[in-house]
């Protein structure tokens, strides 16, 4: 595959291996994982300091989605635990196993933002069931949504 001029101004190598967006992500991960440890170490954990830090940094319109995502998720499944996953903002069970998380569009320059839920979540139905949401917008229809899935995903 010839890349597209784009793509070298981009610095994304297609098929060469990782973007720079997802190179950052994984370097952001290592930063979270090394601080969980030293939080952990002293007693302390402040993981939703830390959603509302990354929340704060997105630009405009994944900004508003995080926070009202944020706070429809605190409210439909309360013993969650908000923290970063890979930069993301992300919430965890008692167990700290990511259950659902918000990947905004501007992460990986994509064109919509997802709401995802990973194997921890229990929305398992049948022999297939959706685990990513794509979001334009936050409308009252998708937010009932979301908050009847994160519910189901913490029973």
């Amino acid at each position: 595959m010839t890349p597209k001029p784009a793509d070298h101004a981009a610095g994304n190598e297609p098929s060469a291996g990782f973007t720079r967006e997802e190179r950052a992500a994984m370097t952001e991960r290592a930063r979270e994982l090394k601080a969980a440890r030293r939080a952990s170490r002293a007693g302390k954990a402040d993981g939703e300091s830390d959603v509302l830090a990354k929340i704060a940094e997105m630009p405009e319109p994944d900004r508003a989605m995080a926070e009202r995502l944020h706070t429809l998720v605190k409210a439909s499944a309360p013993d969650l635990s908000p923290k970063t996953w890979y930069g993301m903002p992300a919430y965890a069970n008692k167990d700290g196993k990511v259950v659902c998380f918000f990947t905004p569009a501007s992460k990986f320059n994509g064109r919509y933002a997802t709401f995802g839920f990973t194997d921890a979540a229990n929305l398992d139905e049948g022999a297939m069931w959706p685990t990513s949401f794509a979001l334009k917008e936050l409308t009252p229809d998708a937010e009932a949504l979301i908050a009847a899935l994160v519910k189901r995903a913490v029973r």
